[in-house]
């Protein structure tokens, strides 16, 4: 899990711009050609459709290995911070952003070639299920699962944001948000790292009752994925039962305290603290 002193926890979810209906989108690998009335069974062939699931599978993949480009930028802050050098934290964000953003651009090329889709079709068709969240949830869900790790790079509010929310995210970003004290900082950090890993935990044993060994590598990849989702969400919703703390306040707060000795030493030891106790109760680590 990426550090909350170095970072704050993936992106809108990839643009407009493609005229093809979603259900009906062509995979690359189909054949261009002047269609007839005869070809209109292969023009609608559900194998030749983006589905839910082809969204689903694509979000998920671009969010692992995105995953591991936040943890590895989150590190080189860290070391950054360890040898003395202070980013304006403004400049800091821009080159967190850009390089996730660079990163980004290789990994979805890959991840589209491995899936044979288009860039503008998966665009379209992801756009198209999640004006219907009821009847595709799991779209739903892996898209704010990679809004919220890019938001947690770049200090953004995209996660839930859609085209026809664009006035609404405006908005809600022009709204003042709520400052915290560097006491309340550390008081709200306690709160939620403590959630996480309670969350994280009990995740852990549940999946092992289920009879998952979480020392596969392929089943723990995929807890991490989901825990990453669920812990936060938990500690998110501690953070606003408690002390009516959102998480831009949360990031922002860290973002303007962390650089003081007590807090950067705090938030140090609590997340110390978390990866122990993760460790001690048998959770897969990235």
């Amino acid at each position: 899990m990426p550090s909350a002193t170095s970072t704050a926890a993936t992106v809108a979810a990839l643009g407009l711009g493609c005229t093809v209906l979603a259900y009906s989108a062509k995979r690359l690998s189909s054949t261009p050609k002047e269609p007839d009335l005869t070809d209109l069974d292969d023009i609608i062939d559900e194998d030749d459709c983006i589905t839910p699931e082809d969204v689903v599978t694509i979000f998920d993949k671009l969010f692992i290995q995105m995953q591991q480009v936040v943890l590895q930028l989150s590190q080189q802050v860290q070391q950054i911070q360890m040898a003395g050098q202070v980013i304006p934290e403004k400049q800091l964000r821009g080159l967190l952003k850009g390089e996730f953003e660079r990163a980004l651009t290789q990994c979805q090329a890959a991840v589209y070639e491995e899936n044979d889709v288009d860039a503008d079709c998966l665009e379209e068709a992801t756009w198209e299920f999640l004006q219907s969240p009821d009847e595709h949830p799991k779209v739903k869900r892996a898209v704010e699962r990679f809004q919220k790790l890019y938001d947690s790079i770049s200090g953004e509010e995209t996660c839930g944001w859609t085209p026809g929310k664009a006035t609404n995210k405006t908005d809600a970003n022009a709204v003042a948000k709520k400052e915290l004290s560097a006491e309340e900082l550390m008081k709200a950090a306690t709160i939620y790292f403590d959630a996480i890993t309670e969350k994280m935990v009990e995740m852990a044993e549940q999946w092992k009752e289920e009879g998952k060994d979480l020392k596969d590598p392929s089943v723990a990849k995929q807890f991490q994925m989901e825990a990453s989702t669920d812990a936060n969400e938990a500690g998110e919703e501690k953070l606003k039962s408690e002390m009516d703390v959102s998480m831009p306040d949360f990031r922002s707060a860290v973002d303007t305290h962390s650089r003081r000795p007590d807090v950067g030493q705090t938030l140090g030891m609590l997340q110390m603290k978390q990866q122990q106790e993760l460790v001690a109760a048998g959770v897969p680590m990235m």
